[in-house]
């Protein structure tokens, strides 16, 4: 399939998703969830803005060596250059010349109003700033889409204006023009009158670009296709500035569904379901349980008439079979989901559970149990992989056994120590343990109980196994399950690590938060281990 062609699948999850408020994601999460969105097999990732923030130029910088997409384009994002100054000459265009992106999206006001008071140029000099920095981008090998912000303000304040800069990016070399409900005013039908226009006036390709302040962006953005937009934006999950952009999940699954359109690679909108929840574990956001195709909740059904009818026959009350976006059914009185799920996952890290249902049914069981104790695996896939091998194996993968931890926190005295600044607080673990026939006690120092258990662990493991040296943990998150509870809520922990050539995640549930994350700093070492002996 022809993903860069006919029709675009454009994810701006990385860029315009992460303007939701409360969202500030490292490079290593931008990285991971851009690994993510191939496997869902998007036509093309929008990484950020480089040379805007220093944060999305070192993603470019990390993506050239550390992303191997398969299915994506990686784009970058920017505006076109400045009044005054040639396109050469902007060292904001020169960022994405530079950027290593065979893609970049210009965005590009086409609302006169903007135009005058935003950028405080006159309108002719708007239309130069766009012919110029799209020909210099074309001139340099890099296809250009543009998107035109704002453009249904903007084409309703004064349409003669917006359709001439989308003509003037066509002429200069724009592949597609993104229209850009960029207020998130819009109405499905306004969207596909104003779409005909578009391509009716200028004949060049078009696309949707919407958000949701209406609560329509997935609607306006199947509208503009009716009306003939072959290229959709829209963010994993909805994330997005004030209500969010359109979710991007909700729209492929509706055009490949509903609509017979195949828009992704022959069956990876399966997994829809696993993707969405991994991002949001990424994110730490949690997944919102009611989003259509992929909330925990889209094909969820309680006792009664639904239930005793789905015994018959589950599409009585279901409008798709729930495995075409990789979820499942649940029966929440008799808790019946997630084999599917499991035998997917199961084969992705290679175990082939398919022709043993028995021991899918069990490991089904066993996942539920933990869910229902607060543990997620959607974004730990190394947990995960060691609660199968312990059930495919019959026990699971251990290269030390824990004899016993603790961790104490105290303050340095007020006349201060060679140890740390007076007033502060010092973090010291003790780990013993038993690893290749012999007992190891280590004590580990930290600027935190977490930071001082895992320099303790790996200090003991490493004594019998050397690799462990190449191990760091580079991300942690926490989050409180039940916050209802106050201080006794319990708690989540993921943990990322890496040896420098792969990461990892693990996940701990427990009490309280170094009960959590000892459980998932103990799994993330025995991962690591499980895959060096390997």
């Amino acid at each position: 399939m022809d993903l860069q062609g006919a029709f675009h699948v454009y994810d701006t999850t990385l860029r315009d998703g992460m303007q939701q408020e409360g969202l500030n994601p490292t490079v290593a999460d931008k990285l991971a969830i851009a690994r993510q969105l191939d496997e869902l097999g998007v036509g093309f990732i929008e990484g950020g803005w480089p040379g805007a923030n220093p944060k999305d130029t070192e993603f470019f910088r990390r993506a050239a060596t550390e992303l191997d997409l398969k299915h994506a384009k990686l784009a970058a994002f920017g505006a076109t250059r400045r009044a005054g100054v040639r396109a050469a000459d902007d060292p904001l265009v020169a960022a994405l010349r530079d950027s290593g992106a065979p893609v970049v999206t210009l965005v590009a006001k086409s609302h006169d109003r903007h135009v005058e008071l935003a950028l405080r140029t006159t309108l002719e000099e708007n239309l130069a700033m766009v012919r110029d920095t799209v020909s210099h981008l074309r001139e340099n090998g890099q296809t250009v889409f543009l998107d035109a912000e704002h453009f249904f303000d903007g084409y309703r304040a004064n349409r003669a204006y917006a359709l001439e800069v989308l003509r003037t990016a066509f002429e200069a070399g724009a592949e597609v023009a993104a229209l850009c409900d960029t207020n998130g005013g819009m109405l499905p039908a306004w969207v596909s009158d104003v779409v005909l226009d578009v391509q009716t006036s200028t004949g060049g390709r078009v696309g949707i670009h919407c958000h949701n302040d209406t609560g329509t962006a997935v609607a306006n953005t199947l509208a503009a296709v009716d009306a003939g937009a072959t290229h959709v934006q829209g963010t994993i999950n909805g994330y997005g500035e004030r209500t969010g952009n359109a979710d991007l999940i909700s729209v492929v699954a509706n055009l490949e569904l509903k609509l017979d359109r195949r828009v992704l690679p022959q069956g990876l909108l399966r997994e829809a379901t696993r993707i969405a929840h991994g991002i949001a574990e990424v994110t730490n956001v949690p997944p919102a349980s009611r989003q259509p195709y992929v909330g925990s909740s889209a094909f969820a059904h309680k006792a009664g008439l639904h239930a005793s009818a789905i015994k018959v026959d589950p599409m009585l009350y279901q409008h798709m079979d729930p495995m075409g976006v990789g979820n499942d059914m649940r029966l929440l009185v008799s808790d019946m989901a997630g084999r599917a799920s499991i035998e997917l996952k199961g084969k992705e890290l290679g175990f082939d559970l398919s022709e043993d249902k028995e021991l899918a049914t069990a490991i089904t069981h066993r996942v539920k149990e933990l869910e229902s104790q607060g543990f997620s695996f959607e974004a730990a896939d190394a947990s995960f992989e060691l609660l199968l091998a312990e059930m495919v194996e019959g026990e699971r993968p251990a290269f030390f056994e824990i004899e016993s931890w603790r961790v104490v926190t105290e303050t340095v005295p007020q006349t201060g120590t060679a140890g740390g600044r007076a007033g502060e607080a010092v973090c010291e673990a003790i780990v013993k343990l038993h690893a290749q026939g012999e007992r190891f006690v280590l004590v580990g120092e930290g600027n935190g109980p977490v930071n001082a258990l895992d320099h303790a662990l790996r200090q003991a493991i490493g004594r019998a196994y050397p690799e462990v040296a190449k191990f760091e943990l580079i991300d942690f998150k926490v989050r409180i399950l039940d916050q209802g509870h106050g201080t006794d809520a319990i708690t989540r922990v993921l943990i990322e690590t890496t040896d420098g050539a792969i990461s990892w995640v693990t996940v701990g549930v427990g009490a309280n938060i170094i009960e959590a994350s000892w459980q998932a700093l103990v799994d993330s070492v025995t991962y690591g281990l499980r895959k060096h002996q390997a």
